[in-house]
């Protein structure tokens, strides 16, 4: 049994972390800026309130860990004070602290942000770095944040995922499930005949765990996760509105005219989504696998299909949970902005 430390122990991923480290028996320390509510484990986990920047608190978590799987992050809608002083410095802060405490391992988890906005297809974990928007910049910083410590003789697994759905995840999602749930089809930037490669949290899970227990030699790399099988953007999401069953279907929209407007609207802050959402959307957008596959074992189980249709079954059984709220990340609906005026049009 291993004493396990989720920054970011609150959020999407980090609640699903924690429900699967407790299923398979080690103890399990959240350190999250947000309330941790979650009553179906609340009375199994040492809960810790603070903020990643916060040294002291960082360090009262740290008592007794053996691993650091380190979730925490401000998210693209944050401001830039905030992304940067929360990703990178945070970052730098939590590596400090586990160095100091002697901890085994700090897994940390990137994203593919980091790739930019990429002009060929699979990525490969040593592809050039070119991060969008503050977001994308600050994950590019923390990594290097990651691998000064790996220099420094902590070993610093990097994990890449792509976007992951699942139980708890809302955000950008939510506003496609809302869509789906009322009977309304869906537009989607560009033709949808894209690839655009997802992720089901329990495979990322899976991933993390493998880094967290593989080889110390093995596991201090970086790594792309995300599904095995996926086909176009189109074909994905329509298995959602098909789930729904009321007949309706993605309407591709003109790529060029809509990320436009978004961009307008971004300025107006009027849209609901960031830049590299809107930016990428009908783009190729895949990793390759490969590496983890063979270096950590890594054998996802959900197709994008499954995953997608997996977090839409969660966000109609739990709808009367968050269905009033919203706000900036992952756990909670974003504002629709102006597509909820669009909606009566589908």
């Amino acid at each position: 049994m291993q004493r396990f430390l989720i920054t970011g122990g609150a959020g999407f991923l980090g609640i699903n972390l924690v429900r699967y480290l407790l299923d398979k028996g080690h103890e399990v320390v959240t350190l999250d800026i947000a309330e941790f509510d979650y009553p179906d484990v609340r009375e199994r986990v040492s809960i810790h309130t603070a903020d990643i920047r916060d040294r002291a608190a960082v360090d009262r978590a740290m008592e007794g860990v053996n691993i650091v799987v380190h979730t925490a992050a401000a998210l693209p809608l944050y401001s830039k004070q905030d992304i940067f002083t929360t990703d990178v410095i945070g970052t730098k802060t939590v590596l400090e602290s586990a160095q100091q405490h002697g901890v085994e391992r700090v897994i940390h988890i990137s994203s593919t942000a980091v790739y930019g906005i990429p002009d060929h297809h699979p990525l490969l974990e040593d592809d050039r770095l070119d991060g969008v928007g503050p977001y994308g910049r600050a994950k590019i910083r923390a990594e290097k944040v990651c691998l000064d410590y790996r220099k420094k003789g902590l070993c610093v697994p990097i994990i890449r995922p792509k976007s992951f759905v699942g139980p708890e995840r809302l955000g950008v999602f939510a506003l496609f499930y809302d869509w789906a749930k009322d009977g309304k089809g869906f537009p989607m930037i560009g033709s949808g005949k894209n690839r655009y490669q997802l992720l089901d949290v329990e495979d990322l899970c899976d991933a993390i765990y493998l880094a967290a227990t593989s080889d110390r030699d093995v596991a201090n790399d970086t790594f792309n996760i995300g599904a095995a099988d996926y086909t176009t953007m189109r074909e994905d999401y329509q298995a959602v509105l098909d789930y729904a069953g009321h007949g309706k279907h993605i309407h591709g929209l003109p790529a060029g005219p809509v990320i436009f407007a978004l961009r307008i609207l971004s300025l107006l802050r009027l849209s609901p989504l960031y830049k590299w959402v809107y930016e990428t959307a009908s783009k190729d957008s895949f990793v390759s696998i490969e590496k983890a596959q063979k270096v950590l074992g890594y054998a996802p189980k959900y197709s994008n299909k499954q995953a997608l249709v997996r977090n839409y079954q969660w966000y109609i059984e739990n709808l009367n949970r968050f269905e009033h709220s919203s706000g900036v990340s992952h756990r909670v609906p974003w504002k629709q902005g102006v597509l909820r005026y669009a909606k009566v049009l589908f």
